[in-house]
């Protein structure tokens, strides 16, 4: 059977706090964690055993609790790489790993006093750890999307009647792709801008086959960037509009040039090793658009 891998991705600290000695708390995109040393005080043993732990978890022979957790993790349909993840040289241990320790500890450790753990192995089976975490350091996750969806509202609130009449205008019209990212948890903002790739590649195509000839002549328009946005240096901008006889051309481009041929994975794979985009951020969007195309087809 293949399990899903645990992956590292460009992730930073939200929200941390330590209570009792507990460190925890909430990265970038969500995911709430354990510090080593909170694991260890919930588990009822040193520090130094949870970062062994971590040490040993690729070990050839391997020491029978780390056996016994990945049977835990197994049983959960979990295979990881590595059991916590690295963030700006830190260590964190999330919630599957960090209840599969505990379980280990409250059960079948032999350690004389499992008392500690089975306290907090049911406190965090029952609450819920995702939930546990969030309520102790105070994150609010519907707080959190409003806030990753801001900087496209800012964008929209700038252009959405810019456009004049018998048009259509890319940023709009790719409004689609943008909800599907941001329903998957990529949204996005000044370093991530997808329309202007869009924008370049489709005035190619328009000039190339000559479309003026078929649906009439393209206009510049005035299209402005929230001022936080580097790209506002630039404003007031003149992007191109359509005549809208041309928007079921353009849906059809988009749909099985843009996205199907591979420009879309092309500009975000440019966009990656620029630095623009933190790594897998290409694999995640094109695997969010294939679970959409499976749906609609």
């Amino acid at each position: 059977m293949n399990f899903p891998v645990q992956g590292n991705l460009d992730l930073h600290v939200e929200k941390e706090v330590e209570i009792d000695g507990v460190g925890m708390g909430v990265l970038t995109d969500g995911t709430p964690y354990l510090t080593s040393r909170g694991l260890a005080r919930l588990c009822g043993v040193e520090s130094s055993t949870i970062v062994r732990m971590g040490a040993e978890w690729l070990e050839d022979v391997q020491r029978p609790r780390i056996t016994k957790i990945k049977q835990i993790l197994e049983q959960r349909s979990l295979s990881l790489a590595s059991p916590y993840i690295q963030v700006d040289g830190n260590t964190y241990w999330t919630g599957a790993v960090c209840l599969a320790v505990l379980e280990y500890y409250a059960f079948d450790a032999s350690q004389s006093d499992s008392a500690i753990a089975l306290q907090h192995f049911r406190t965090l089976a029952g609450r819920g750890f995702q939930e546990f975490v969030y309520a102790q350091v105070g994150y609010d996750p519907n707080q959190r999307i409003d806030q990753q969806w801001q900087k496209y509202h800012d964008r929209v609130s700038l252009v959405y009647n810019s456009v004049p009449n018998g048009y259509f205008g890319i940023f709009k019209e790719i409004a689609d792709m943008i909800v599907t990212l941001g329903q998957n948890g990529l949204y996005t903002d000044e370093k991530f801008v997808p329309d202007i790739s869009v924008g370049r590649i489709w005035s190619g195509h328009w000039t190339g086959n000559n479309l003026e000839q078929v649906f009439g002549p393209r206009i510049k328009y005035e299209h402005n960037f929230p001022d936080y946005y580097p790209q506002a240096a630039a404003n007031p901008q003149e992007p191109w509009c359509y005549p809208e006889a041309a928007l079921g051309e353009f849906r059809k481009w988009f749909r099985e040039v843009y996205i199907d041929k591979g420009k879309f994975a092309t500009y975000l794979q440019n966009q990656e090793k620029a630095k623009a985009l933190p790594p897998a951020f290409s694999q995640q969007a094109i695997e969010a658009f294939t679970k959409k195309n499976n749906k609609l087809n």
